[in-house]
């Protein structure tokens, strides 16, 4: 396969490509993209709210838990769904030691908690094949989706393999409690800055 594709052709392309192709493109050319089920996509940019929410909640988080085990990870670490799934969340925690795959070193196996800001061009993506790949991932013990346009965070947190308590968070002065890793933020906290 020829290793020289343009951005437009490469997401655009109606041709299926194999888990090593992608990887193969992702590490040539720097770029990122998501690959869900033999379709390379364009990873979106992000604006000032999306950037601040994610600012905020890096800072917070990562404020939290500096003396745990957690690794913080912001928008550029891949992190493999499944074996031909792959995405990069805005913000992820790893605790206990993250695990990389061993072949492919720059792909991340263990999140614990992973964080999604939504914006209008990739909220139905992330509710929906993104978030089902992180629920069913054996080591992700919570999700949050945060909505960019409003004050709105959405919890799911794992119960069993197959139950997931979900909480709504819509207060400015509203908690949120991450028990997986120990850390309580306000929504205060992840929406500073920001008014609408």
């Amino acid at each position: 396969m020829n290793d020289v594709i343009n951005e437009k052709v490469l997401t655009q392309s109606k041709r299926s490509f194999t888990v090593e192709e992608y990887l193969r493109l992702e590490r040539k050319d720097g770029s990122k993209h998501e690959f869900y089920q033999g379709k390379v996509l364009s990873k979106s940019g992000s604006g000032r709210r999306h950037n601040l929410i994610c600012s905020n909640m890096t800072i917070a988080i990562g404020s939290r838990v500096v003396r745990q085990r957690n690794e913080v990870y912001v928008n550029d670490m891949r992190v493999s769904l499944n074996s031909k799934n792959f995405c990069y969340p805005d913000l992820i925690v790893a605790g206990a030691g993250p695990k990389f795959d061993p072949v492919e070193i720059d792909v991340l196996l263990n999140p614990t908690v992973i964080i999604e800001v939504l914006s209008p061009a990739t909220s139905m993506r992330d509710k929906t094949e993104k978030l089902e790949g992180y629920l069913a991932m054996e080591s992700v013990r919570e999700c949050l989706l945060v909505k960019e346009n409003e004050l709105k965070v959405e919890q799911y947190s794992k119960q069993t393999i197959k139950q997931w308590l979900y909480k709504i968070y819509d207060g400015r002065e509203d908690i949120v409690s991450l028990d997986a890793i120990n850390c309580k933020i306000s929504m205060s906290e992840i929406y500073s800055q920001i008014t609408f």
